[in-house]
């Protein structure tokens, strides 16, 4: 049983989200440890006020609906996964087969319940030893178990025994991911979660680019794929701000407007942005803050629609541009556990400051 493994993560939970990088000027936090005075409850209560007047919501409320999916049918498939019965996933994993997003969320939310606790999965293979979607299921779960035990610190600030217990999960995952591929050939799904092993195995360039000609060969515009595969090329994994920004700009060029992946050359930026000297007011910066800024004007309300507008509207307040800024947050202020907040250990202050920065400037 996953339980067994997760008492090592206990400890890390602290860590797994914290911030790689330092705070932006703009989101850092000044920390306070005492109880607010008078003059500071009245202050947040002023702004409270002017939020909602704004069309946002009191500071209580933001992100209070981050976690949730947009799929009515996962929560059912999700309760009764908790409770041992693999069932109801298993036929809507069969009801969306060949819908390569959809089926990335449902993936998605049954591989964090496995991640935890595997009785339905164990049921699941026991039930039918060589169905593909429970193969994908047990893959992406020993995925992200590896990534949960390894914490997202950099390596200086990984321990050892951390470093442990992540290789010899991802040398399980290895062999998980090529079995699920094996059983379903058609289906991108397992391609992408190699791609978090090619992360934590180090995959050369040579072997990273094969893999990720056989991914966009079955679907050109994966949306988790590409963001995964940014991560390779950023200069923190494998690659460099020159090669992430190459491998992001020539995915949004290349990809349909419905895909939003004009977001990509952001995400680039953001990662490197203690790299440059400009990186939001450069021409590249404007020009890709536009494309997503048209990109998500008319998306369904998503997860990848609302994470767009998250570094849409944080871009737009780097660029001093605070009531279009405004536009976006006032779209996802319920939801906040996304780039760029999504490296803090509480999403909400870092997007708080910010937005209220853009509402105090936007008049």
């Amino acid at each position: 049983m996953r339980i067994v493994l997760l008492v090592i993560v206990v400890a890390l939970v602290a860590l797994w989200m914290s911030r790689r990088k330092n705070e932006p000027e703009t989101v850092q936090a000044a920390r306070h440890t005492g109880a607010p005075d008078e003059g500071e409850d009245k202050a947040l209560a002023k702004r409270d006020r002017r939020a909602v007047a704004a069309g946002l919501l009191p500071r209580e409320r933001i992100g209070t609906r981050s976690g949730r999916t947009f799929d009515p049918r996962i929560p059912p498939v999700v309760e009764a996964a908790v409770r041992g019965d693999w069932v109801p996933g298993a036929e809507l994993l069969h009801v969306v087969d060949g819908k390569w997003a959809e089926r990335s969320e449902v993936v998605a939310h049954l591989e964090g319940v496995a991640a935890e606790d595997d009785a339905f999965l164990v049921a699941w293979e026991e039930a039918l030893p060589d169905d593909p979607d429970a193969a994908l299921v047990r893959a992406a779960s020993t995925v992200t178990l590896a990534w949960k035990i390894r914490g997202a610190k950099r390596a200086t600030h990984t321990s050892r025994e951390q470093f442990a217990g992540f290789h010899e999960t991802l040398d399980r995952a290895r062999a998980e991911t090529a079995r699920a591929a094996e059983l379903n050939p058609r289906d991108p799904a397992p391609l992408v979660h190699e791609i978090a092993l090619a992360l934590g195995l180090g995959y050369p360039h040579a072997r990273m680019r094969e893999l990720w000609d056989r991914l966009v060969a079955l679907d050109p515009h994966h949306f988790h794929g590409h963001k995964l595969a940014l991560q390779y090329w950023c200069a923190k994994w494998r690659g460099s701000r020159e090669l992430a920004l190459e491998f992001a700009e020539k995915a949004a060029r290349g990809a349909p407007p419905e895909s939003l992946l004009a977001v990509l050359p952001l995400m680039a930026l953001f990662e490197h942005e203690d790299d440059h000297e400009n990186p939001y007011t450069n021409p590249v910066a404007l020009e890709w803050t536009e494309a997503a800024r048209e990109a998500v004007a008319g998306a369904p309300d998503s997860w990848r629609s609302r994470e767009t507008r998250h570094l849409v509207g944080y871009f737009l307040a780097r660029q001093e541009r605070y009531a279009e800024a405004l536009e976006q947050f006032r779209q996802v202020d319920d939801e906040v556990g996304f780039l760029p907040w999504s490296y803090y250990a509480d999403p909400a202050e870092p997007y708080t400051r910010l937005r209220d920065r853009a509402l105090r400037k936007a008049g």
